[in-house]
């Protein structure tokens, strides 16, 4: 079937007919001179016609029929149109072809009564060529419109999956020998083979430093891959978060204190256990505290602290950068959403780590959170719930 693109000009009459060019109606009537009228009026449109007389009948033709539109009488004897159509949309759910219920009745509370048993309009008694003919066709139409809007959302599902596998399998093939780089770098740096002139050490560093970006980008290009597949994993076990975070906070300090920036841990003496995946939610502390050193001027002071109640534990990062730009806050959380603010370092951003922290912190069953402060900076907050 083709896909009608939004970009495409509205189809002509002709275009739409030749659309709806033998579509499938089942006509169900217990009387058969309404099924001879209906049989008279529709027969020139060029759908494919089937007629049952009863609700019963109507069950098992539509079954093997499987037609694209049902023309259903109300009134009658054995089972009427109205439980004819909630047993169908009971049996085949969101693929139940539209009803159109044929009915003398046109009063409002009627009217309302079919629409809640899952019709989608009404035929009025006695019948209006020109009347039925339109309604019929801008239902089937609306039919040919909703499959190809589920084509195109199976395409672009099917395209979706393609891009993850080849996203994962590239970042893996490339993970190994950027960790191999920036080894053979620190290896050099060391100067276990020998001393290095200023100009020889460098270009080791500068080595060293583009190869941990990349291969930074490559783990995050993997965690999103990952995660658009479904596939992120949460093993959750009794963690003490206190020392999780202490231990983030520790190796941070070696980061920061390149900008002469110190990173301040704040807690309570004790906190109860949390069900996490020690290095999933590791990721998240790192992340977030990476991006406050990021984004903060050198000698700031950044605050990460975890409080707790009776029923959540929260960890929040505070830092002293320019906070959330107005108008940007939409970019937040999502792939390769960079606000106009710059690292103030030269550090790279991708814009994939707020949205992996999302995706973890929600696969714990979390918020992630951020607000400017009052005087300067920014706070991102997670919260936990204890059990």
């Amino acid at each position: 079937m083709p896909i009608l693109s939004t970009d495409q000009p509205r189809p002509s009459d002709d275009q739409r007919l030749n659309l709806l060019s033998g579509r499938k109606i089942l006509i169900v009537d217990d009387d058969r001179l309404n099924l001879r009228i209906l049989h008279g009026i529709l027969k020139g449109e060029g759908y494919a016609l089937e007629t049952a007389d009863s609700g019963e009948r109507a069950l098992e033709r539509y079954a093997i029929f499987q037609p694209d539109l049902v023309l259903l009488d109300v009134m009658m004897s054995g089972i009427n149109g109205l439980d004819t159509c909630r047993t169908l949309h009971a049996t085949y759910g969101s693929d139940t072809a539209p009803v159109i219920f044929i009915t003398a009745k046109t009063q409002s509370d009627d009217v309302v009564e079919g629409l809640r048993a899952g019709g989608v309009d009404y035929l009025p008694k006695p019948f209006r060529a020109k009347e039925a003919v339109a309604r019929i066709r801008t239902h089937l139409y609306n039919r040919v419109l909703s499959e190809q809007q589920k084509s195109l959302v199976d395409q672009l599902s099917k395209a979706n999956e393609a891009k993850n596998r080849f996203l994962g399998m590239a970042a893996h093939d490339l993970r190994n020998p950027l960790a191999s780089i920036r080894g053979l770098a620190e290896f050099l740096q060391d100067t276990t083979i020998g001393p290095l002139n200023d100009e020889q050490l460098e270009l080791v560093q500068m080595i060293h430093a583009t190869s941990h970006q990349m291969l930074d980008l490559v783990n995050e290009l993997l965690d999103v891959a990952t995660i658009e597949a479904g596939a992120l994993k949460i093993r959750p076990e009794p963690t003490v978060i206190i020392e999780l975070v202490s231990r983030a906070v520790h190796l941070m300090n070696m980061e920061a204190a390149k900008k002469k920036t110190k990173v301040h841990l704040i807690h309570p003496a004790v906190v109860p256990l949390l069900p996490l995946d020690p290095q999933k939610f590791r990721q998240v502390v790192d992340n977030l505290v990476s991006n406050a050193i990021k984004y903060s001027p050198p000698g700031a002071s950044i605050t990460v602290e975890i409080t707790s109640n009776d029923s959540t534990v929260s960890l929040s990062v505070r830092d002293e950068g320019p906070g959330i730009p107005d108008g940007e806050r939409d970019k937040l959380f999502k792939d390769f959403g960079r606000l106009s603010v710059k690292p103030t370092g030269g550090e790279k951003s991708t814009g994939l780590g707020l949205a992996i922290c999302r995706n973890i912190v929600e696969a714990h069953r979390g918020t992630i959170t951020a607000e400017n402060l009052t005087a300067r900076g920014c706070e991102f907050r997670v919260t936990l719930p204890l059990a």
